[in-house]
């Protein structure tokens, strides 16, 4: 559950503090790309700190990327807080299905446009980034947690069907709801959320 919240605390301009954080190589990763990004993290044992109010990059380098596989999660809440983004493409410029369509066309649906450049996508939402009735292939968690990232501080109402049911998808949401976002029927297949202009720290 820590790496889609750590994601989440983009979306925060200010602190969180984040207790019984677990010790493991991802969550170092998570830091690279955060302070990357203009954060400032901090840990101390278990608990980790994010201050999230000088963010000001809105890209994740390919060694990042290629480092932690679960690194796309963060894409949803980057363009939730800067409105653009810009990742390495999984598989480069192959043709074909790759493992974040889903992640992009429900991104897409919400306003995002997504351009690909020498194995970069490029995501900007020009306009903001508007609520839309997603219905996913399949319960990915992946997907399900970028859409509520992208979802949280977007215009508007995003109803997501056939959403993920697993705990972590429920401890984002919870996490989010803390600063003020409004995310109701995590553990059911129908997760709605309804876009606030503002995030605040607890």
């Amino acid at each position: 559950s820590v790496l889609p919240v750590l994601a989440g605390t983009l979306l925060c301009d200010g602190e969180s503090v984040i207790h019984n954080c677990p010790n493991i190589s991802d969550v170092d990763t998570s830091f690279l790309i955060l302070e990357g990004l203009g954060c400032i993290c901090k840990k101390q044992d278990n608990t980790v700190t994010v201050d999230a109010s000088g963010v000001n990059g809105y890209t994740i380098p390919d060694n990042l990327m290629r480092q932690m596989r679960s690194s796309v999660m963060f894409l949803g809440a980057i363009i939730g807080r800067t409105g653009k983004a810009v990742i390495s493409s999984p598989g480069g410029c192959e043709l074909g299905p790759r493992p974040i369509d889903l992640h992009l066309s429900a991104l897409e649906k919400m306003g995002v446009t997504i351009t690909e450049e020498h194995g970069l996508l490029c995501c900007e939402a020009k306009n903001g980034i508007c609520g839309a009735d997603i219905h996913l292939n399949f319960p990915s968690v992946g997907a399900t947690e970028n859409i509520i990232l992208a979802a949280a501080t977007a215009k508007g109402e995003t109803d997501i069907h056939n959403a993920a049911r697993e705990p972590e998808i429920s401890d984002l949401a919870d996490f989010l709801n803390s600063m003020g976002a409004k995310i109701s029927g995590c553990g059911s297949d129908t997760i709605y959320i309804s876009g606030v202009k503002k995030l605040y720290p607890t």
